[in-house]
């Protein structure tokens, strides 16, 4: 591998390292919200959760939904406590209690130290409903909804930037599912409504719920005929799981997702060369993670209960290599990738898990996702690669070495992010590094085990990091022995 620190990709948006939590299982009730748990502040939130969020250094998370929001009120979760109704919750079948609102939401993430990425309801909503969501939450006052506001105990505005217009609309499991005609019709005026009220704010479009929808590509094209203009990034879903437990084809899946991202950026300089427009449309990849341990015990949960175990996949060693794959696919992507969200970050589908009454603990998703947020902070730079391949079920010429650069100009720091997707083999890697003159090796990071299905539970933390990687630096050259299926972190910095 050769890196020079003139082959920039572009300097990577934080917005990347985002994450995700909706009126889900026990994200909310149960995961950030336990009042009476010993580890509760004053308004409810576990302290414990919080600490964990603020170790991944998540920079923004997007709320309510998800799958949910397309039937939510918004209004439904602000006011007094006693007096907001309990809904049936269509998408997951539940009882919402709206105990947890917009207002609980935007003071949680100030205890982690996050923006929000708000969706409003274009399933059984539309206009009305986000203009109106949107003055409450960032118009200064003097209205009716911004003072309602006020009258809630929040004087100043929320000053949400990122708004999600609707939610997977193209899925036939969603509620108020549309053509894309009619969603991209909507989702302009919507738009259009929602920047006369705030013009400062940023727009994410729905794009397709994944690559494998029927309708990819031509929904994102159809729906850029009507929002390009108005939108300022269209959303990517993705989720992957080892259902055939074949793990190296598994281990291959971050080529799918950098095939999806290639073709929607495509398809957007389709739409932009056609309007003969000048603004680029940028990705944001909203959700993504593994998702599938959980679909046998989630197919039996009773309807209509509250905040019960849903999507609570418990992740093995396996699945924390591909979660690696897919953040370093995300920041080769920098140029166009500018926000994305893991989905979720609490107790569904998450890297944080906790247990009622009891402790938080840290999933092996956990830590590839804290080392790119960590150390992934700068620019993306392009390395020139020449890896041994492999073959798969579903993919040709698979590198054994999946890799992601960064270099953090301000602190002169330089992190190589690598995986050895070969299930039996060391590789041995020397990169070029003469460009970085006076730079050497500060440590390396390994994620190994011999079980790739390992797992950690409660008080039995079978897969974390150590930092004992075999890494030698000599006239700008570096010798790194990669163990096989090893995520790596070597870290450098100026002397």
């Amino acid at each position: 591998m050769v890196i020079d620190k003139e082959f920039r990709i572009a300097t990577i948006d934080d917005r990347i390292y985002g994450s995700f939590i909706e009126h889900l299982g026990r994200a909310v009730y149960g995961g950030i919200y336990e009042p009476g748990h010993p580890e509760a502040d004053e308004l409810g939130f576990r302290k414990d959760v919080i600490s964990l969020v603020k170790e991944l250094q998540v920079p923004i998370l997007r709320y309510p939904g998800g799958n949910m929001v397309s039937a939510y009120n918004w209004e439904d979760g602000v006011g007094p406590r006693e007096q907001r109704p309990r809904r049936l919750e269509l998408a997951w079948r539940t009882i919402e209690t709206n105990e947890i609102g917009t207002n609980e939401f935007m003071d949680w993430t100030k205890r982690v130290n996050a923006e929000v990425m708000m969706a409003v309801n274009l399933g059984t909503r539309g206009i009305d409903e986000a203009r109106n969501f949107i003055e409450y939450c960032n118009h200064p006052s003097g209205t009716y909804w911004s003072d309602l506001r006020r009258s809630h105990g929040y004087e100043a505005p929320h000053k949400i930037k990122t708004w999600c217009l609707g939610n997977e609309m193209d899925g036939p499991w969603q509620i108020g599912q549309k053509t894309a005609e009619e969603y991209g019709k909507l989702a302009a005026e919507t738009g259009k409504a929602m920047k006369q009220v705030d013009p400062s704010i940023d727009l994410v479009a729905c794009g397709s719920s994944g690559s494998g929808m029927p309708t990819f590509p031509q929904w994102e094209a159809t729906t850029l005929e009507h929002t390009y203009d108005v939108a300022d990034y269209i959303s990517l879903h993705q989720y992957f799981g080892n259902r055939d437990n074949d793990s190296a084809n598994f281990l291959a899946n971050g080529l799918e997702m950098e095939q999806f991202i290639k073709t929607v950026i495509s398809t957007c300089d389709f739409i932009k060369a056609k309007k003969r427009s000048k603004k680029t449309m940028n990705l944001s990849f909203d959700e993504w993670n593994v998702w599938f341990h959980s679909n046998d015990a989630d197919a039996k949960i009773e309807p209509w209960s509250i905040a019960p175990p849903q999507l609570e996949d418990n992740y093995n060693f396996e699945d924390a290599l591909l979660v690696g794959s897919m953040l370093m696919t995300l920041l080769r992507h920098s140029d166009r990738v500018k926000i994305a969200c893991m989905a979720q970050l609490v107790n569904v589908i998450a890297p944080i898990m906790t247990e009622n009454g009891g402790k938080a603990w840290k999933q092996t998703i956990f830590y590839p996702y804290q080392h790119v947020s960590t150390y992934g902070r700068g620019v993306s730079l392009k390395p020139v690669v020449s890896s041994p391949v492999y073959d798969t079920k579903d993919f040709t010429d698979v590198p054994y070495l999946d890799t992601a650069i960064v270099f953090n100009e301000e602190k002169e720091e330089l992190t190589i992010f690598a995986l050895n997707r070969h299930l039996e083999e060391s590789l041995d890697l020397s990169c070029d590094v003469r460009s970085f003159e006076g730079y050497q090796i500060v440590e390396h990071i390994v994620m190994e085990n011999e079980n790739l299905k390992a797992v950690n539970s409660l008080g039995d933390e079978r897969v974390a990091p150590h930092n004992k990687g075999v890494s030698s630096i000599n006239n700008g050259v570096i010798e790194t022995l990669l163990t096989k299926a090893s995520w790596n972190v070597i870290r450098l910095a100026k002397k």
